[in-house]
């Protein structure tokens, strides 16, 4: 019994790839940030450089006092393993964030960045 355990887990183990880190993404495309209910909701599009990218995010890496709310736009990248398409791919994610009178929003990625004011 033991034994099946054991064959089993190691199964799993060999089959499953280990998680990679979420990267930033290549680029992004359009950026909208709104306030509703003391709360910034951002919507962020943008590109990855091949396919197999998963769960894009966005991620505060900095809060400048009342002024600025800095993200970066985030996605785990497909296993080195994985066959992808070589080609830019479109990827999209939105969060809402608290906020004590912030007046714009900046998302950073690799290539580029964007900076958008808080529609209210």
């Amino acid at each position: 019994m033991f034994a099946k355990i054991l064959l089993a887990v190691s199964i799993l183990t060999c089959a499953s790839p280990a998680l990679a880190a979420d990267k930033r993404i290549y680029k992004i495309d359009s950026l909208i940030a709104t306030q509703k209910d003391g709360k910034v909701v951002v919507q962020a599009t943008g590109a990855v450089q091949t396919g197999g990218w998963k769960s894009p995010r966005l991620r505060v890496i900095q809060s400048d006092g009342n002024r600025t709310l800095t993200i970066e736009f985030l996605a785990t990248p497909p296993p080195s393993s994985m066959v992808v398409i070589e080609a830019l791919m479109p990827v999209t994610a939105s969060a809402e964030f608290k906020t004590h009178g912030k007046g714009s929003v900046r998302v950073i990625t690799i290539a580029n960045e964007m900076t958008t004011q808080i529609l209210k």
